[in-house]
């Protein structure tokens, strides 16, 4: 079995590659095969992923990064019963590893991951791009998109770019779009805030929509927010953000446990992915139920607090 990192040498604040290859280093005493190789430029782990799992031969993915890197890894081997993923957080967003509780922070280091067992999780299929935890459509993609973008300025960074962000949207770009959003078999025609379909628990720096969201139960809970003024959903948005959904008004807010979702519209609809966004008219998102083996430190609980049913 190999043993490969794949590194995003841009993630985070500062470059962490010597950090990696020194974890490398320690996993060969322990007689393992490891490789570490960097990616160049967006989707290029991606390409490495498939690349090394294509081959057929048994491999452990470590994807060092953020959770950018963590989705582009995933859906290059997402699929493949010969190989198993985990993430080392050098990132600004590691979401995902939230999901984790405590043991989290186990993953900063990989000898507490190259034995661990691989759990097989579901992800959520978003027009052929796979997601992990949360893939959102709306404000907060927007908000998602808009962080990006505003994160290359000098003048800000951090906090400052998010809430530069939020303003941004809310007061100049507007709340609501109007889509036709199918869920199996029931259409609905209406003017929408935002529809997030739920692996996971966590994205958008720690907001949790359905806190009993389990990531390898075979159910994805999506949530849909009806188009409601800026004061409205101002006030409402942090009930939506800390998981307090059933405290919301029903004519405003409904979450689903469909298995497909399809979301139309005349003018494009920004999604989010894992933090990533994509601009379409027609978004498709479907269950992939156990399409990707995780593996974590050992008795970690990908599902670790999640609330009940």
């Amino acid at each position: 079995m190999q043993h490969i990192f794949i590194i995003n040498p841009h993630a985070g604040k500062k470059d962490q590659t010597g950090r990696i290859y020194e974890m490398a280093d320690r996993l060969r005493q322990h007689g393992l095969t490891c490789q570490c190789l960097l990616t160049q430029r967006p989707g290029g782990a991606e390409e490495i992923a498939r690349r090394l799992v294509s081959s057929g031969e048994e491999v452990r993915l470590y994807a060092c990064g953020g959770d950018g890197t963590l989705n582009e890894v995933v859906n290059g081997a997402a699929g493949f019963d010969n190989a198993a993923v985990t993430c080392i957080p050098i990132g600004t967003g590691n979401d995902f590893l939230k999901n984790f509780g405590p043991d989290a922070a186990k993953f900063t280091d990989a000898e507490n991951l190259w034995d661990g067992e691989a759990h097989p999780l579901d992800l959520i299929d978003c027009n052929g791009r796979q997601c992990l935890t949360i893939a959102c459509s709306g404000i907060d993609a927007r908000v998602a998109e808009s962080v990006h973008e505003l994160g290359d300025s000098p003048f800000l960074s951090g906090r400052g770019s998010y809430l530069a962000a939020v303003a941004v949207n809310f007061l100049f770009r507007g709340i609501g779009q109007h889509w036709t959003v199918t869920l199996d078999d029931e259409v609905i025609e209406d003017d929408f805030a935002l529809v997030s379909m739920c692996n996971g628990r966590y994205y958008g720096g720690g907001s949790t929509p359905v806190p009993e969201a389990r990531m390898d139960d075979g159910i994805l809970n999506t949530v849909l927010v009806k188009n409601i003024s800026r004061l409205k959903f101002a006030g409402l948005f942090g009930a939506y953000s800390d998981g307090r959904y059933r405290s919301l008004p029903p004519e405003v807010i409904r979450v689903v446990t469909a298995k497909n979702v399809r979301i139309q519209s005349e003018d494009d609809i920004v999604t989010c992915l894992d933090g990533e966004t994509i601009h379409s008219r027609d978004v498709r998102l479907t269950l992939s139920e156990k399409r990707l083996n995780f593996f974590g430190p050992k008795g970690c609980d990908p599902n670790y607090g999640a609330g009940p049913k």
